[in-house]
């Protein structure tokens, strides 16, 4: 207990808490390092898996679609109608893995001639539909 004197000549007799709040704080600090450890572990019994040696999958070989600036279109090397076409790719759709479209369409080609070509892929049923393009050269250095 701290006796202070005020001006008027009164004593006042406060009680000073700093030393309190110390031995708090380091009580606290010791319980939350504690109370962890104190507390039972609980035992558990894991599931075993068993590990199956699965083969790796096989490559699949993709379907190349070239397009002519005509709207010709060739699969592989062999030209095919949009009948041809559809059916072709119906079949190609039920194949597990399903094979991705490879596109390769002309620079000139119209975009409608494209956009028909993809609405068949996605009417047959292909999932993977990608679009081939040549690198362009740089010039100069």
């Amino acid at each position: 207990m701290a006796v202070i004197h005020s001006n008027e000549g009164e004593v006042s007799a406060d009680i000073n808490i700093t030393p309190l709040a110390d031995v708090m704080l380091v009580l606290l600090i010791i319980f939350m390092i504690t109370a962890p450890m104190s507390t039972p572990a609980v035992k558990i019994t894991l599931p075993e898996t068993v590990l199956k040696h699965q083969a790796p999958p096989k490559p699949v070989v993709p379907i190349d679609l070239a397009i002519k600036s005509d709207g010709s279109m060739y699969w592989g090397a062999e030209e095919v109608t949009m009948p041809e076409l559809r059916a072709k790719l119906a079949v190609a759709a039920q194949k597990d893995p399903q094979p991705p479209l490879q596109i390769r369409a002309a620079r000139t080609l119209r975009y409608e001639v494209i956009k028909k070509v993809l609405a068949t892929a996605k009417g047959a049923g292909m999932v993977h539909m990608e679009f081939v393009t040549n690198d362009v050269p740089k010039h100069g250095g």
